[in-house]
This record gives C-alpha cells, structure tokens and sequence, in this order.
C-alpha cells in the first residue's frame, strides 16, 4: 500500500493556546482511519487543516503527494467532507441535493451515477422526497453520498452515526465499508468506541494536542497488558488505598459513574474487594467484569472518558 495522506509537524495556536502541537501521521491508500479525542482535544482542528478549511501556523499535510497548503484548491477534488452537522434546502428533493452539490464541483451527475449514490445509501424510494421529510438516519446517509459526488479519493467523514438507531448506524457501517471496498481512503472521528474497533484498521488517539497513540484497535487494547476489567459502584467513595490493596497487579481508574480496575487475577480482586467492602461497611453494587475494550485504552491515556 502507498501512502496517501501524510502530516508532518502540523500546528495551530490561538493565541496563547497550543491548540495542535507538532502533529505527525500518514494514512494509506484504502485505509480505514479513526481520529479520536475528547472535546477541545485538537482534533477537529487537525481536520479542518487537513480539509483546507483552516490555515497552519506550522507543519505540512500532503494529500497524494499535493500540498494543502497555501493553496487548498487544488485538492478540492480529491477530496470528500462529510461535515458533524449537515443542513440541506428542506424545499429541494434527495436528487436536487445531489445534483446541486455535484454543480459546486463543476460536474454534472448522470443518471447512472445518480441511481449509484442512491442505492448506495438504500434511498432509491426517497429520490423525489423533499429532505424535510427524511428521518435522521436518511439524512446522515444523504450526507454521505453529497461528499461523493465529486468521486474523492480521500473521504472524510465526521461522526457520521451521532444520534442514529442500532439499525441506521449499522447501515451507515456498510456504506463505509462499501466505499473501502472500491478502493477509497476514509478519515473517521466518532464517539462510538465499537465503531471505531468495528471499522478502522488504525486509530489515532489525540489529547491536549498531541497524538498519544497509534496503532491498530486490538494492538493498542493488548499494550493494556491486563486481563479483566472489572467496574462496580459503591455506596460512598472509596480510598486509592482501599483500592490499593486489591492486588499488585490491579490498577485503578476513576470512572465518572463508579470504579474501574484492570486486573490480571479478577477472581482474586473480587474476592479481595468484597471481603474488605464488608469489613469497612461499605456496600458493591453493579458488579461486572467484561475485557478490556478501546474506550478502556482511551480512559487510561488521558485520564478521560470519551464523551467528556
């Protein structure tokens, strides 16, 4: 695989807040690619650079070896944006939007291409509906296909799935999927950690600035190097030192809805902790223990939950 996307030191200020610190990646051509990171981390920031929306202080982003930067034009065309929020002229139908956004790329789409975009996005029934009529997973996937009409090579897609069903989410997954099958580049923000585990083949873990990981989903959730996780909550706050003595080997993260630990030995923490519980007083409610996941990976590098 070749490179398709390549940052290099990218940084912004605003004024005397370091808001993207001496950022570095590439992406490769057909790759599924997660960009993750609480509110305020910096990552949309390094989108909108990426996108040639927003000017650098500093660094470089080549996209198929061209420059965004100073002059973003000239990768209009390679590129597809599908923005978090997405408004359209409620009074034009499904088909005028496409073929509106395809006449801001100079193109004119035909029918074949037209039916393509549709059935892509399982909308053939609602070619003549107006867009105030669709519900909110018909628009997220209209949104979709509108980033497609220019036929991008790089695809970038920000929290496409925020509000959908089970079921429309997954449908979005398969026009994702679909689009990585015929050879596109996606650049994906989400706060589903199933998704991003789902369908990246690499994440990146951005936090104050900085990319604090990369790597593919399972590699980063193996680096843990722990077990089980076991979460429960408590009648009133425990001590760190109560949770210390759980065991050498378990380490503790503060969750904003109970306790979390991590443990190679969870038969051994539990039974600890429900013999010390009892000996303080102190009552252990919804009990679980599950494996490590990618939210885990995310919590225990910025000390934050994603949806923070």
């Amino acid at each position: 695989m070749s490179i398709i996307v390549d940052v290099q030191d990218l940084t912004k200020r605003y004024g005397d807040l370091l808001a993207v610190n001496k950022v570095s990646f590439t992406i490769e051509q057909g790759e599924i690619f997660g960009f993750l990171g609480p509110n305020g981390a910096g990552k949309t920031t390094c989108l909108e650079i990426m996108e040639g929306l927003r000017k650098p202080d500093g660094g470089q982003v080549l996209l198929k070896g061209q420059s965004v930067w100073p002059d973003p034009k000239k990768v209009k065309n390679l590129i597809g944006v599908q923005l978090q929020s997405t408004s359209f002229y409620e009074e034009l139908t499904v088909k005028e939007i496409l073929v509106l956004f395809a006449s801001l790329y100079g193109r004119k789409l035909s029918g074949l291409q037209l039916d393509s975009l549709l059935s892509m996005a399982g909308l053939e029934e609602k070619r003549n509906a107006y867009t105030n009529s669709l519900s909110g997973g018909q628009k997220q996937r209209l949104a979709i296909i509108t980033a497609l009409v220019n036929e991008p090579e790089i695809i970038f897609l920000d929290e496409p799935t925020t509000g959908l069903d089970p079921q429309a989410r997954r449908r979005s997954w398969e026009i994702i999927q679909e689009l990585q099958s015929k050879g596109k580049t996606i650049i994906l923000t989400t706060h589903y950690m199933e998704e991003a585990e789902n369908l990246c083949e690499r994440v990146a873990i951005i936090d104050q600035g900085k990319i604090v990981a990369i790597d593919q989903p399972q590699k980063l959730i193996d680096q843990l190097g722990k077990k089980a996780k076991i979460s429960f909550a408590s009648t009133r706050p425990l001590e760190s030192l109560f949770l210390a003595k759980l065991g050498a080997e378990a380490g503790q993260v503060n969750s904003g809805e109970g306790h979390v630990i991590f443990a190679n030995d969870p038969a051994q923490a539990i039974g600890v902790l429900l013999e010390k519980a009892k000996q303080e007083g102190i009552i252990i409610k919804n009990l679980h223990v599950s494996s490590p996941s990618l939210d885990d990976v995310f919590l225990e590098l910025t000390g934050k939950e994603l949806r923070d």
